[in-house]
This record gives C-alpha cells, sequence and structure tokens, in this order.
C-alpha cells in the first residue's frame, strides 16, 4: 500500500482550471456558463473522491477478511 500524491496534483489542477473558466465566463457575462462550468468540475471532482474511497474500503476489506 503506497500513498499516491498524484491524485492530490489531479485535484488541485482541476480546481485551477476550473476557477479560470469561472473568472473567463463571468467577465463575458454568462454567468450561467460560469456556474455550470463549476458545478461540472465539482462532480468531476467527486467522482475521482468516490473512486478512491472505494479503493480504500476495498484494501480495508481485504486486510480485515485477510484476502489477497
Amino acid at each position: 500500500m503506497s500513498i499516491d500524491a498524484s491524485i492530490l496534483f489531479q485535484i488541485a489542477g482541476i480546481g485551477i482550471i476550473v476557477a479560470f473558466i469561472h473568472t473567463i465566463l463571468k467577465q463575458m457575462g454568462k454567468e450561467d456558463m460560469a456556474h455550470f462550468a463549476t458545478v461540472v468540475g465539482f462532480v468531476i471532482v467527486m467522482v475521482m473522491v468516490v473512486q478512491q474511497l472505494a479503493d480504500l474500503f476495498q484494501q480495508i476489506k481485504s486486510v480485515f477478511l485477510f484476502q489477497g
């Protein structure tokens, strides 16, 4: 079991890109599209987090049930 920090950099990168897109769209006067972009970014990050949690629970399950 190794600690993989790349997921943190991916989430941070998505956050920076979404913030940039949100700012540009808001400056253009398209606030509804800016909010939509923010929601899409949030959903993408949540999917990534749920996948990581599923992996974590699978590892916990294999430890306590002594499965390989």
